[in-house]
């Protein structure tokens, strides 16, 4: 099939490689704008312009979508079957919406209507869901409300999001390309969503990493699953800003407060949450490497009633 291909961040890169493995003509690959760091001394691709470049995929990066008849007209010309986006980034105008033959296929990572919006799968890890996934959704005018063409599963257990984020990057591959080996009979099966069963996932931003310790430990080890690798999830202890890894939830009652350090040794940091107790076992103190709690402890102290905010 004639493709376009619309992503910008890691999430997007298997589906790419694998289409172009399964011999799809893809015309286009259409990204965010080169990103500039370090005050304008480094340009930074991103990683899909890096995969195309690799596969020879001609690059589009238009700086708005809306109301750009240039591209669109790009896209006219080049008589698509159909245009794959994954974690493009923009939303599409419907006059872009409407130029490809099958329609715009978004990969969107959560089980439809569950999670539409910017982060699916740190939210379906902070809501304790027993399983999330892929929905290959044929686009509309709304935000992720497009009729469900397919879908893949898997359970969450104790993943973090990159580990999450990484497979489902490679499911939503796979289910793309298994959806176009028969687009007509796929669209024919799509299932409209039921909105009174939608959910939201807003965009994360820095601050939500910041740890509440009046919630329960188990909340807080899914909030630093959730946040692992970005924002990572992190506390104010002794006027330093530290962030906290990898967390267990103890069966035990505590009066301490919200925050307190009640025990510190090789098992790790035993903090008050809730009224029960969060186990730190992964920390990263500040300017250092992300280090087993214990090892830290061994050269570092940190006191009993010391609370973290």
């Amino acid at each position: 099939m004639r493709l376009i291909y619309m992503g910008t961040p890691d999430f997007a890169v298997p589906p790419l490689e694998m289409l172009a493995q399964a011999g799809h003509e893809i015309i286009y690959a259409v990204t965010q704008p080169d990103a500039v760091r370090d005050r304008g001394k480094k340009i930074k691709f991103s990683p899909v312009k890096e995969k195309a470049i690799e596969l020879g995929i001609p690059v589009l990066q238009p700086s708005k979508i809306r109301k750009n008849e240039e591209f669109a007209q790009l896209l006219r010309e080049a008589k698509p079957d159909a245009a794959i986006v994954s974690a493009y980034g923009k939303i599409l105008p419907a006059d872009v919406l409407d130029i490809p033959k099958y329609g715009c296929l978004n990969i969107h990572g959560s089980l439809l209507p569950r999670f539409r919006g910017a982060a699916p799968i740190q939210a379906a890890i902070i809501a304790g869901d027993e399983e999330t996934g892929v929905t290959i959704m044929r686009m509309d005018k709304g935000l992720d409300t497009g009729d469900m063409v397919a879908k893949a599963a898997t359970p969450i257990g104790g993943k973090t999001c990159e580990e999450l984020h990484d497979e489902l990057a490679m499911m939503g591959a796979k289910l793309i390309t298994e959806t176009l080996e028969d687009i007509e009979g796929a669209l024919a099966g799509a299932e409209k969503q039921d909105d009174a069963l939608s959910t939201y996932a807003p965009m994360l931003s820095k601050a939500d990493g910041h740890i509440d310790f009046n919630q329960s430990p188990e909340e807080i080890e899914r909030r630093i699953r959730a946040f692992d690798p970005w924002p990572g999830s992190y506390a104010e202890m002794n006027g330093k800003t530290f962030k906290l890894w990898k967390a267990a939830a103890l069966d035990r009652e505590t009066d301490a407060a919200a925050g307190t350090v009640v025990a510190a040794g090789k098992d790790g940091l035993d903090i008050s949450a809730g009224g029960r107790i969060l186990r730190v076992t992964q920390i990263q103190a500040p300017g250092k490497k992300r280090m087993e709690t214990g090892d830290y402890l061994r050269g570092n102290v940190i006191e009993i009633g010391t609370v973290l905010r």
